[in-house]
Order: C-alpha cells, then sequence, then structure tokens
C-alpha cells in the first residue's frame, strides 16, 4: 500500500537535509496510515508496541512541500508479532529500506501481549516476503565504552506514556555525537570542516520502556568495527537505577568529505577511535 508522508521544515539537521532519526517518525506516520485503511486503527489505541526497527539509508531527503511516499506491506506475522516492510521515496528515487517488528502492549501493565486474533488474521491474509537487510553484528559493552548521560524530557513520551520508540533513535545519536567528538576535542580534527558522517544502516532493538523522570539515563556506545572509511558503532541505553537494559543499536557510519564522497578514515580519527575498540 502506498501512503504519503508530511515532511516538516523543522525535520532538518545543521547538514542541510532531513536528519537520520527523522525517517522513522516518517515510517511510523505511514503505518498508522495503513492501520487505519486496513480498519485496525483499534490497535493504536489499545496498545501496539515497536520491538525493533531496521533501517537502510540509501540517499538524503531535502525538504519540500510535497510528501514523500511510503510503500508499506507485511512481510511475516504470527501469534506475537507482526514485520511491516516499507520502501520510501521522494520524487520516485527511493531514499530508504526498512523494517518494524510490532507486537500487542498491555498498556496498564507496561508488557508485551499476543496479538489481537482479528488483526493476526489480517496482517497473515495480507503478508507478502520482503527480502531482509543483511546482518549486522552487534557487539557486547565493554569498560571501554564511552558513556554519555540522557535526560527524558516530557515530550519524548508517547500515548502510551513511555519514550516514543522514535525517540530512542535519538538518544543514540546524542550518545554517537558525544563519542565521535570526545576523543578529538581540542586536536583540531573535531572542527574540520571538511569532513562528515553520514549514516548508511541503523538498527534499533527496544528492550524496556523508557519512562519519564528528573533522573537521567544512560548511553553506552562503543566501536564493533573500524574500517578504511567507516566504523560500525553498538549502542546501549541503560536505566543506571536499575541495571536494565532499555534498549540496543548497532549502526554503520562512514567518513566523507564534504560533499558527500567517501574517504578514508585520517590519522587522528582512527587514533582517537581504537579505545573505543569493544573488541
Amino acid at each position: 500500500m502506498r501512503v504519503d508522508v508530511a515532511l516538516r521544515w523543522a525535520d532538518l539537521d545543521a547538514q542541510g537535509h532531513v536528519n537520520n532519526a527523522r525517517y522513522i517518525d516518517y515510517l511510523q506516520d505511514a503505518r498508522s496510515d495503513v492501520l487505519h485503511a486496513l480498519g485496525l486503527q483499534d490497535l493504536l489505541r489499545e496498545g501496539f508496541a515497536v520491538v525493533s526497527n531496521q533501517i537502510e539509508y540509501q540517499a538524503p531527503v531535502f525538504f519540500s512541500l510535497e510528501p514523500l511516499q511510503a510503500e508499506v506491506s507485511v512481510s511475516e506475522c504470527d501469534e506475537e508479532s507482526v514485520t511491516f516492510a516499507y520502501e520510501l521515496f521522494q520524487n520516485e528515487t527511493r531514499v530508504a529500506r526498512a523494517f518494524s517488528t510490532l507486537s500487542g502492549w498491555d498498556v496498564a501493565a507496561r508488557s508485551r501481549r499476543p496479538l489481537p486474533a482479528r488483526a493476526r488474521e489480517v496482517f497473515t491474509s495480507s503478508a507478502v516476503p520482503a527480502a531482509p537487510l543483511r546482518d549486522i553484528e552487534w557487539a557486547d559493552m565493554t569498560d571501554r565504552a564511552h558513556v554519555a548521560t540522557m535526560r527524558v524530557r516530557w515530550s519524548d513520551l508517547d500515548a502510551y506514556g513511555h519514550v516514543n520508540n522514535a525517540m530512542i533513535f535519538d538518544y543514540i545519536q546524542e550518545g554517537r555525537i558525544t563519542f565521535t567528538a570526545a576523543p578529538l576535542r581540542g586536536t583540531g580534527a573535531d572542527e574540520d570542516p571538511g569532513h562528515m558522517w553520514f549514516l548508511v544502516r541503523q538498527d534499533v532493538r527496544y528492550l524496556s520502556p523508557i519512562v519519564f523522570r528528573p533522573a537521567p539515563y544512560v548511553v553506552r556506545t562503543g566501536i564493533s568495527h573500524l574500517g578504511n572509511s567507516s566504523l560500525t558503532s553498538s549502542s546501549q541505553v541503560d536505566d543506571p537505577e536499575t541495571g536494565t537494559v532499555c534498549a540496543q543499536a548497532v549502526a554503520v557510519a562512514v567518513f566523507a568529505d564534504n560533499k558527500g564522497h567517501p574517504t578514508p578514515l585520517t590519522d587522528e580519527i582512527r587514533t582517537g577511535m581504537e579505545q573505543y575498540l569493544l573488541r
């Protein structure tokens, strides 16, 4: 099913294109429209929680008054969960491929539950297998991971009273930004206008809900693979008060010149990043 997804000027980042974390908002909006079209909008009120998101960034999205187009389908469904496949287009150029897996959600207990029978029937009858994205290996956190604190904003919460899944991408991004800047601060490489990082892939698994409170959560970020012009990072959002792991993520970022062409890591960056290798 193809649906339109509106852009917002506020979605742009400092590089002048849509921030990587906002793509998840577009997938979420498209999925909501599809649920309404299928007559399953009650799921949104009764409880429908994201278990994981995978997204492959294929081209930048620039602001336009014309909406994006999202092709949304069900790729698989079982008693516990359903997986949606997406292709996101701007002016007929595919800008991303993605998958989201969701389960039923008990709002009062703040826990997952099986999908309602009617929803499962609709999803199963319309499922069409989709080619998966390639696996990206997660690396367990060690004491070499960079640690950043993250306080929840009231506006981060959704209708279920916990942090919306799309906002977790923001938390991981903030942790990753401080992580890439930390080893270079004061060297001059952290202010290099001739280079930038851009994401080509990001996966997030949601393990425990994050709720509003004054005390911050913790984002740990380390490197699972350091290539010639790219790095693969693993991130984890923890609740330091309980020791609960709330989310885990893996991302692939490419080092590029200011025209977006991949280029080898500088010696300063490679040396600075090696201290965060998790294995």
